[in-house]
Order: C-alpha cells, then sequence, then structure tokens
C-alpha cells in the first residue's frame, strides 16, 4: 500500500512539472510576443531603426557622434 502512494506521488510530481512546463512555455510566449512584437509593430509604424545597418564603403568610421554640450551647474542639481 505505501508503495502505491509512492508511485502515486511520484506520477504527480511528474505530471506538475510538466503542467509547469507547459504554462510557463505559454506565458512567457505571451509576455515576449506582447512586448516585442508591440515594440516591434510601433517602430515599423513610426519607421525608427534602433540599429544602423547600412553599409558604405564611402565611410571611415561608423562611430556617432553624441553632439555633447556643456550644461550650466544648475541642470545638473537634483536630477533625479
Amino acid at each position: 500500500m505505501k508503495r502505491f502512494f509512492h508511485d502515486i506521488q511520484k506520477g504527480m510530481h511528474a505530471f506538475g512539472l510538466c503542467i509547469a512546463t507547459l504554462v510557463n512555455s505559454v506565458l512567457l510566449g505571451i509576455v515576449y510576443l506582447l512586448g516585442v512584437g508591440v515594440t516591434s509593430c510601433i517602430a515599423t509604424i513610426r519607421h525608427k531603426r534602433f540599429l544602423e545597418m547600412k553599409i558604405e564603403k564611402e565611410k571611415k568610421s561608423y562611430w556617432s557622434d553624441l553632439h555633447l554640450k556643456k550644461k550650466p551647474i544648475e541642470e545638473y542639481y537634483r536630477q533625479f
């Protein structure tokens, strides 16, 4: 009798692991599609490019300038 309940417990544990894997995969898939998919659609509609993918042979460097300028010291206080 003890072995019977032990086998049932092992079976339920294996079943629980399978269900957990399935649920986690489905939930992570939904989160990925909503997060990345919606972001991709919005970026496509707004013609936003996150990476510069064009290759130009006449360019010497692909580093982009930051165009940093000096700000008044007051703008650095209480930034957050």
